[in-house]
Formats: structure tokens, sequence, C-alpha cells
């Protein structure tokens, strides 16, 4: 009597004990199949960020050079012009300017007679439209 009493308990707190370590196990890899996923996911962005983040130096790296460039050539100008030939040129050709054993001759050229016309024509129609 005390005997399969006995062993009907140890089989029942065996099957509990089981059940428990299963439990225990299955809650053990859902929790770890979570942090895979999460890790995958992390992975997954770090991966797009750095490649992002790569395209974004190459990116700068190609405008500080044409800004190097650019500054080089506005450089070389600033000497350019600061130099007496470039000074003396542009007071020629802008200025109008003459140098001490110079004279200055200035040649209009006469406007063509089709604009001439049409804008004689023109101020003729709006002189006789406000007379009217």
């Amino acid at each position: 009597m005390n005997r399969p009493d006995l062993i009907e308990k140890t089989q029942k707190r065996n099957k509990k004990r089981k059940n428990n370590i299963r439990f225990y196990y299955s809650f053990l890899t859902i929790l770890l199949l979570i942090c895979l996923v999460h890790i995958g996911i992390s992975a997954f962005q770090n991966i797009t960020k750095s490649i992002s983040y790569h395209g974004k130096i190459k990116k700068m790296k190609m405008l500080n050079q044409q800004a190097y460039l650019e500054n080089q050539r506005l450089k070389e100008e600033l000497e350019d012009f600061s130099s007496m030939k470039s000074l003396e040129a542009i007071a020629r050709n802008n200025l109008k300017m003459a140098g001490k054993d110079e004279v200055l001759v200035i040649i209009n050229k006469p406007q063509p007679a089709t604009q001439q016309n049409t804008q004689s024509k023109k101020t003729l129609k709006k002189t006789k439209t406000k007379k009217d």
C-alpha cells in the first residue's frame, strides 16, 4: 500500500519536474530567438548606415576637392587682377582711360536703320493715339 502510493507520487513529481524543465527550456528558446532577431535587425541597420555614411564621406571629399580647386582658381585670378598690367587693361577697356603718351579714340557704331525705323514708328503710333 505504501509502495504504490510512493511510486505514484514520485512519478507525479517527476512529471511535474519534466514539465517545469520543458517550460523553462521553451522560455529560454523563445528568449534566444527574440535576441537573435534583434541582433539581426541591428546588424542590418548598422550595415545600411555604414554604406550611407561611406557615400556621404565620398560626396564630401568630392565637394572639398571642388572647393579647393575653385579656391586655387580664385587666388590665381586675384593675383592676375592685382598686377599693374591687368589694372591698366581694366582702366582702358571699362573706364575708357588712356596712358600718358596715348590718345583715346572712341568710335561709336551707328545703329542699323531697321531698328531706328521701328523705334520711330512706335513713337509715332504712341503720339497719334494720344492725340486721338
